[in-house]
């Protein structure tokens, strides 16, 4: 019992770090947490009495699982999720120098966040892990199957794509602007039509349980409920008409959103992944520890 209780202790101690490298390789945190979850549950049944670094141990299992995750979102082909808007950003390590922590910032930036959306799963890993957490190629190799000189060549495919995309974000984030302007106008105006012409035909709207409480305090009589989940521009436009009204244009983990603040502190966040030109999915934010972790600036 005490060995189990030292291991949990240290696993404990390594979450943080954990959770990041899983975040920064999934862009979601409930999937980065299912994924850090995963790993404890491979670490309480395996022996590691022989590991001499735990740390690295866990880095290479949760990367492992994280790998999984992404082959297994590309083979279902479906809109992974946008880290940049719909997720927080997990800070940096604790105890991780300043220099350090500047790279880190500087390398989850919103042109990042697009591109790693297009890179493969091995190279998303490699490049994750190298860039960002400092493993060696030798290190990486094993995680996704291939030689230390084939790892370093992922990583070197990603980076050129990152250093491609650092030119672009200016002008996609106005493009991004104003599609979420033109979300808040129709919402506002009840304009059904202009909603659907933002909208992807197979939109995505996930609210979490405070949004869906929140709603329904305020439902108007005869109004369509909000769901926790919903697929399709049509059902999503029904719900979403009118009810992003009160809300204003926002910066979310440095990407244009809607926030609901009255007073000035934020109730509710409304965050966009937009692709081709509309938005494919809409997440819904209420819930106050979730809202705290957000990167949040009121435009």
């Amino acid at each position: 019992m005490g060995e189990h209780r030292a291991l949990a202790e240290e696993f404990e101690a390594n979450r943080r770090h954990l959770q990041s490298v899983a975040q920064r390789m999934l862009g979601s945190t409930s999937e980065a947490d299912d994924a850090v979850q995963e790993g404890w549950l491979r670490l309480s049944r395996s022996d590691t009495s022989d590991v001499a670094n735990l740390r690295g141990w866990l880095t290479t299992v949760v990367a492992r699982v994280c790998l999984d995750m992404l082959r297994s979102r590309k083979s279902r082909r479906e809109e992974s999720l946008d880290a940049r808007v719909s997720e927080p950003i997990v800070r940096p390590d604790a105890g991780m120098n300043p220099e350090r922590e500047a790279v880190i910032a500087d390398s989850v930036g919103l042109a990042l966040l697009v591109v790693l959306e297009t890179l493969t799963p091995a190279e998303r890993v490699a490049f994750v892990l190298h860039d960002m957490f400092d493993l060696s190629f030798d290190e990486i190799a094993p995680i996704v199957g291939r030689s230390p000189t084939a790892a370093r060549q992922l990583a070197s495919r990603a980076r050129r794509r990152v250093q491609g995309a650092e030119s672009a974000p200016a002008a996609d984030h106005a493009r991004r602007r104003k599609i979420v302007d033109a979300f808040l106008a129709a919402s506002r105006s009840g304009n059904f039509d202009a909603l659907l012409a933002v909208l992807d035909p197979d939109v995505l709207l996930r609210a979490d349980e405070a949004a869906v409480k929140m709603a329904a305090a305020r439902q108007a009589v005869g109004a369509p409920r909000l769901a926790p989940e919903l697929r399709g521009a049509r059902a999503v436009a029904e719900s979403l008409s009118g009810r992003a009204g009160a809300a204003q244009p926002a910066l979310i983990n440095g990407a244009p959103g809607l926030v609901w603040a009255p007073g000035g502190q934020p109730r509710a966040a409304f965050s966009f992944t937009i692709a081709r030109g509309k938005i494919v999915r809409v997440d819904l934010i209420a819930d106050p520890a979730h809202l705290r972790r957000l990167d949040l600036t009121l435009n």
